[in-house]
């Protein structure tokens, strides 16, 4: 009967919202917790304002990927229910009602806090009309020889129709009245802001202050120059966010590389999903807008501070204003390899592990640089997702090239808004010679892994770096991530077979120690957390520690709930998405969830299981979402060294766990709380924590003897417990 179905699916739906929060509102939150950072005074003010620019980033990729794929799915007519039991179309209203609160909050932040403390610390930005009169002859130059030449003024008539404005441009509507025939008549023209120019126009100053006009400001100003004979009677500021998401259908075309650069120049043209106006824009002119981009009310958003704030990220360019920027901070060589000559001979001594960007990512780079010209490496072979075109680890594989080594790249060409830089660079490997591989069909290649095979007395030897983080020297700076130098001969053989499935055309062999999605890794998974089950069932404790991006598969979030209930004791670090609803009595009582936000991305993936009071730990690149597990190629490794797994136990996890200064907590309402140590002045902050580590271990060590007295000691942070069973 029609009464009981609807009765039955109401049911079906309200379970599933009391079980699970729904993904793109806890995304929403979690960028939430990034604009919180500029809001906190506490933070260097120019770090704040770096927070508030990503912020504003952050929210421009949601709407190009995520909200463009819910209009579409609306559009589709597609009636699946989300994790939490919504439609498409319920999701859509929820994210525009987030959106629109946080929108608020972003205009406030700048407005009332940011603009203000900028300007007590001498950074200003000025309007155009309130120039004294120097600085108005010197905008007016500027403005004649750098900006004028490269604007294109556009119509709007029946023989103009509405330019195709790209995504993220910087846009002017402007209405002009003109006299025609003893009439005077109105017209509408669009200027663009071209990408070539600066967004922040710096005024000439001999002091150490700081003057910006804004680029728009500035064009604003100029319009009758742009349109002579007319008079302007306003100009308003306007951006379009458009649908970028990559559509390729990967069994139907020959060449991936000349698929994804078709639809890279689509992109910038894809159908608009959000319109930015200027607040005071008239009513007429946005219908008018509105009506072009064909959006609705729902996808417009009035912004009361500046369009695309992530340009303002300009102002913290260069090396001025020091007190206003967190302290200088430089990685250091990690203590196994410090003073060592021969990456390799350190790596049959013992593996090694590095915890960036505490302990340098140059060691991963000399480690392949020393490869390339060694006579005795026979193969270069690695993973490439997004290396921003590093010059040392591609001139690394063009020299092995040229050294007769086989050098194999795997490049992921689908790296989501890096794909323009990564066609660039793999025709670069191409031509050198580098054999470029774009993975498998349906699957993308997410893992991060090099190999090196090389001749030694006793035979082949297979060096083997495994990661949670890209091949990227720039991002290793700003994001944390773990890396493990090894030539253990099970991970040789794995990374072997690893890359033959990606490079030949073979079957799956399994692996013996490393994990790999989408084979085993979601199966591995619930079998270790049932087994801890189990175990706290038995008597035998039962643990897991989890640091992850994000939390969303529905089949391990029911599998850490049964585990809870069990007795479990689950501590879950989630950086972003989580849509576990942690603490409910009677399904998730023994779940914590806690965010990290810092001065760092928070990027490391480790998994710690107690396993019966013998804790056994996996590092790796994949999140728990079902696009790692099913979609993409990923890596997990275990950590077998007890020295390794007890410090990344102990002194990694252990004093994340006891951070208090950037976590936050999440209630089972959906709420995140701060820790209840953070405003008493003793909050302890584990990035803090990690880089005095780092910086302790490079000092020299206290000397013995007779010189011991007069030795400095170096006050280490305080260790914390130890964790888990």
């Amino acid at each position: 009967m029609p009464s009981e179905f609807v009765q039955k699916s109401k049911r079906t739906r309200k379970a599933m919202s009391t079980r699970f929060f729904n993904r793109e509102l806890s995304w929403l939150e979690f960028n939430q917790r990034v604009l919180d950072e500029a809001m906190d005074p506490r933070i260097p003010l120019l770090e704040r304002v770096k927070f508030f620019c990503i912020t504003c980033s952050n929210l421009d990729e949601f709407f190009e990927v995520r909200v463009a794929g819910i209009k579409q799915e609306i559009e589709s007519g597609v009636m699946d229910r989300t994790i939490d039991g919504l439609l498409p179309r319920e999701v859509f209203r929820r994210v525009v009602r987030r959106v629109r609160v946080m929108v608020e909050a972003q205009d406030r932040c700048w407005r009332e806090t940011l603009l203000p403390e900028l300007a007590k610390a001498r950074i200003r930005f000025l309007e155009p009309e309130d120039l004294e009169a120097e600085d108005e002859r010197w905008l007016r130059q500027h403005y004649f020889d750098q900006i004028r030449p490269v604007l294109t003024p556009l119509a709007i008539d029946p023989a103009h129709p509405f330019p195709q404005l790209l995504n993220k441009t910087l846009n002017t509507l402007v209405q002009l009245s003109m006299e025609r025939d003893s009439e005077r008549l109105r017209h509408l023209a669009v200027v663009q802001a071209p990408r070539v120019l600066p967004r922040l126009v710096r005024l000439p100053r001999d002091n150490d202050r700081l003057d910006f006009v804004l680029l728009g400001r500035v064009i604003g100003y100029f319009l009758g120059d742009i349109f002579p004979g007319t008079e302007v009677l306003g100009h308003w500021h306007f951006r379009v966010i458009r649908n970028s998401e990559l559509y390729i259908d990967e069994e139907d075309v020959d060449n991936i590389l000349k698929a994804v650069e078709n639809e890279l120049h689509n992109r910038r043209r894809g159908d608009a999903v959000r319109l930015e106006v200027e607040a005071g824009t008239p009513s007429e002119i946005r219908k008018a807008l509105l009506s072009t981009l064909h959006l609705s009310e729902e996808d417009m958003y009035a912004i009361d501070g500046p369009l695309n704030p992530v340009r303002l990220m300009a102002i913290c360019e260069g090396d001025h204003s020091p007190g206003l920027r967190f302290r200088p901070f430089s990685p250091q060589t990690a203590p196994a390899l410090r003073d060592v000559d021969d990456i390799f001979s350190a790596i049959r001594r013992q593996d090694i592990l590095l915890h960036h960007p505490y302990e340098s990512f140059d060691s991963v780079v000399e480690w392949l640089e020393q490869a390339a010209v060694d006579p005795d490496v026979l193969a270069i072979k690695m993973t490439l997702y997004r290396t921003g075109g590093d010059t040392r680890i591609v001139g690394a594989l063009m020299r092995a090239v040229k050294a007769g080594k086989q050098v194999a790249a795997v490049v992921e060409l689908r790296a989501r808004f890096d794909e323009a830089n990564n066609i660039l660079w793999a025709r670069q490997l191409e031509e050198a010679g580098v054999h470029v591989v774009y993975g498998l069909v349906g699957l993308k290649i997410h893992s991060k892994v090099a190999l090196v095979v090389r001749r030694e007395d006793e035979g082949i030897r297979r060096y083997v770096h495994l990661g949670t983080g890209n091949y990227n020297a720039t991002t290793s700076r700003f994001y944390t991530d773990l890396g493990l130098l090894t030539c253990r001969p099970d991970f040789g053989e794995d990374a072997t077979n690893l890359f033959n499935l990606l490079t030949g055309i073979c079957q799956f062999q399994g692996t013996r120690r490393l994990l790999l999605s989408p084979f085993v890794l979601h199966t591995r998974l619930l079998e270790m957390i049932r087994r801890e089950a189990e175990h706290a069932r038995g008597g035998l404790g039962g643990s897991i520690v989890a640091k992850l991006n994000s939390l969303a598969d529905p089949e391990i979030i029911q599998a850490l709930y049964h585990a809870s209930e069990s007795g479990v004791k689950i501590e879950l670090i989630v950086r972003g998405i989580c849509c576990l609803r942690p603490g409910v009595k009677g399904m998730s009582s023994n779940i914590t969830v806690r965010s990290i936000i810092g001065r760092f991305l928070e990027h490391t993936r480790i998994f710690l299981f107690g396993n019966a009071y013998q804790p056994q730990m996996f590092v790796g690149s994949a999140d728990w979402l079902p696009r790692n597990f099913f979609r993409r190629i990923e890596v997990v490794f275990p950590i077998d060294d007890g020295v390794h797994l007890d410090h990344i136990r102990h002194e990694i996890l252990g004093r994340m766990l006891k951070d208090s200064a950037s976590s936050r907590f999440l209630d089972s309402d959906g709420v995140w709380h701060r820790a209840p140590a953070f405003k008493s002045g003793r909050a302890r902050n584990c990035q803090q924590e990690f880089m005095e580590i780092a910086e302790a271990s490079a000092r020299p060590k206290a000397p013995t003897g007779r010189g011991a007295a007069k030795y400095q000691r170096v006050r280490l942070v305080k260790r914390p417990p130890r964790i888990g069973s």
